[in-house]
């Protein structure tokens, strides 16, 4: 007889999307169960082990910000930590740390033992069980079969998977895993179509095989910025990155063994992620450049292994290492073992509404590669709003969804529910029309009160960002009604390059130049100073937040009104309105996106490609009518 178990919600996967699922789902009071292959792998990072980067970041920050876990576990097992992109404004910044892998998966293990609510159960599942459109539970490998509400599928690269190396194929998820090989199938026969896409990682590199001397150093940085919005510190030993570069000979190498590159034999048929490519790729793309940088990263605090960043290859493992050893620096390496390629299924994402729920069956969410995305930041975002939605739907509240001028966990689904994707899909600062809103300083102040409300974020985290938010108004209220004198800075403004002062203003005005910060302006202002130096914790946090709103006031402002006014078209309804086949009064292409999409609002309509303005005020028209 097989055993039988029954939940609120099942989450299938154990990777970064899987694990914030299961604990929001949880932490909204769901009875939920993870479904994982391997226990001792939970929230295994498959590729490099850091987390955040250009936009990434603001993810992981949004993240914390809702009450998840990746800034949290990201802080506590930190081993290089560094803030991308400080030439640029602060929309820009972009928070990264490299990570120890091993000490990464436990701390999330740890967090996910002590959510109350939340079972693990280490099996594979085959089959989605389905009645009458909706979701009923799921049925394992094994035999067991779990009874559910909500199902929350975030199978990573594991649905079908086979990987590459050179000629060589094993089917397999990752690296010495099994692939699942009968889920798909078994969600595809509800209407869902699926596709497939491929994904890499580089060699592994034995850290005393490495002539470390004969490259460029890369340093960390020491100062108060991290991921979470919490308190605390980052409590491993902070190591170095190195820097080195492919060359001519390299090069060599790497194209005659093109001809057993599975990406140019024919045996990949997938598209790969763009932004991310195979150095095989870079060769054939740019094939004018002579040298491409690469970077050596520790995988941990005391281990050994190292992951060379920027050489992803598929290519015969003797090429990669034979090309890799005419690097002066690699000359003698050791390989743990050789890059490789993986091809696996994912779902086409415009069959999900907002919510991460299936068009085609209700109670059915999916989250992760398996809607198209790369990257850790990207699923643990959408896995996020896919738990809390699934615990929502056990009780048949209202979907929680974010627009896209309050968070890039926002754009991004949106992206994905409206656009679908043609590669796999990685987050851009770019990709946000609204992001000198979407910083990453400012993801408590988007965030925490919805938290709060939905019961995501703890009553600790509420008080923590009350408390700075008062602070950091006292300080621009006290820049605000305090006056400067010509007298009393001129001789300072003068010194810093910039204009001396006419006419006394008010110390906020003097923060819009360039040459002013706010700790030059603390040193001309003492009342200011003392302020600051009196904040009982989070000086420097609650400094920059305030500086950044000062400094920017006026962008920050003038992009808002345009995301009000961008607003309004969100507010009108449009699902089930429209025959949008009969609509001539639109282009044949408009009717035939329209109708596939099917969009909420007329705002989610306007983003679509092929639906034109005229479309949209041609659907305005008929709306007034």
């Amino acid at each position: 007889m097989n055993h039988k178990m029954k939940y609120d919600v099942v989450v299938v996967g154990g990777g970064h999307a899987g694990c914030e699922a299961a604990c929001a789902a949880a932490r909204l009071g769901a009875q939920t169960l993870l479904v994982t292959m391997d226990m001792n792998k939970i929230a295994q990072m498959s590729c490099n082990p850091a987390v955040g980067g250009i936009a990434k970041g603001q993810i992981v920050r949004e993240i914390d910000a809702l009450g998840g876990q990746m800034g949290i576990v990201t802080d506590a097992t930190a081993i290089q930590f560094r803030m991308l992109n400080r030439s640029k404004g602060p929309a820009m910044w972009s928070p990264r740390a490299q990570c120890d892998r091993g000490k990464f998966i436990w701390k999330w293990r740890e967090r996910l033992d002590n959510t109350p609510g939340l079972d693990i159960w280490q099996d594979q599942v085959e089959e989605l069980l389905v009645k009458d459109g909706e979701v009923t539970g799921v049925r394992t490998l094994w035999g067991a079969e779990v009874r559910a509400k909500s199902v929350v599928i975030t199978a990573g690269t594991f649905l079908n998977g086979l990987m590459h190396i050179g000629r060589c194929q094993v089917r397999g998820g990752r690296i010495a895993e099994p692939a699942v090989e009968h889920l798909t199938e078994s969600i595809c026969r509800h209407g869902i179509t699926t596709a497939r896409m491929k994904t890499g990682t580089p060699v592994r590199i034995d850290k005393r095989s490495v002539h470390l001397e004969e490259m460029e150093i890369q340093e960390g940085e020491h100062d108060f910025h991290k991921f979470s919005f919490l308190d605390g510190p980052r409590p491993l030993k902070q190591l170095t990155c190195w820097i080195c570069y492919t060359n001519p000979s390299v090069h060599d190498i790497l194209r005659q063994g093109l001809a057993d590159s599975p990406l140019y034999n024919g045996q990949i048929q997938s598209i790969g992620p763009r932004y991310c490519p195979s150095i095989e790729t870079k060769l054939v793309t740019f094939p004018e450049r002579e040298q491409h940088m690469l970077f050596l990263e520790p995988e941990g605090e005391t281990t050994n292994e190292m992951y060379l960043n920027g050489f992803s290859s598929s290519m015969p493992m003797d090429v990669q290492i034979e090309a890799l050893k005419k690097i002066p620096a690699l000359r003698d390496l050791k390989a743990y073992r050789p890059g490789y390629a993986i091809e696996y299924d994912f779902f086409d994402p415009t069959l999900l509404s907002h919510s991460l729920e299936s068009k085609k069956v209700k109670g059915l969410f999916l989250a992760g590669q398996v809607n198209g995305t790369t990257g850790y930041e990207e699923a643990a975002g959408q896995g996020l709003v896919a738990g809390v939605n699934a615990a929502i739907h056990c009780g048949g509240g209202k979907p929680f969804v974010m627009h896209r001028d309050e968070s890039y966990i926002g754009v991004l689904i949106d992206d994905l529910v409206t656009k679908g994707v043609d590669e796999p899909y990685r987050m851009f600062t770019s990709r946000a029309e609204y992001r000198i809103l979407l910083r990453q300083d400012d993801a408590d102040a988007r965030l925490t009160e919805r938290a709060y409300a939905l019961g995501l974020a703890s009553t600790e985290r509420h008080q923590w960002w009350l408390q700075k938010k008062q602070q950091v108004e006292h300080i621009i209220a006290l820049c605000e009604k305090t006056s400067i004198k010509p007298k009393e800075v001129n001789t300072r403004l003068e010194a810093l390059g910039t204009t001396p002062l006419h006419y006394g203003c008010k110390a906020i005005d003097l923060l819009g130049r360039p040459q002013v910060n706010l700790d030059v302006l603390q040193d001309m202002l003492p009342t200011l100073k003392e302020a600051i130096d009196n904040l009982p914790n989070r000086k420097e946090e609650i400094a920059e937040a305030a500086e950044v709103l000062m400094k920017y006031k006026g962008y920050i402002e003038r992009e808002r009104m345009v995301a009000e006014k961008m607003h309004r078209l969100e507010n009108i309804k449009i699902k089930g309105h429209f025959d949008y086949q009969n609509m001539t009064q639109i282009s044949i292409e408009a009717r035939q996106k329209l109708q596939r999409i099917n969009p909420d609002t007329l705002a989610q309509a306007s983003r679509i490609p092929g639906v034109s303005p005229s479309d949209i005020n041609a659907m305005l028209v008929l709306i007034g009518r």
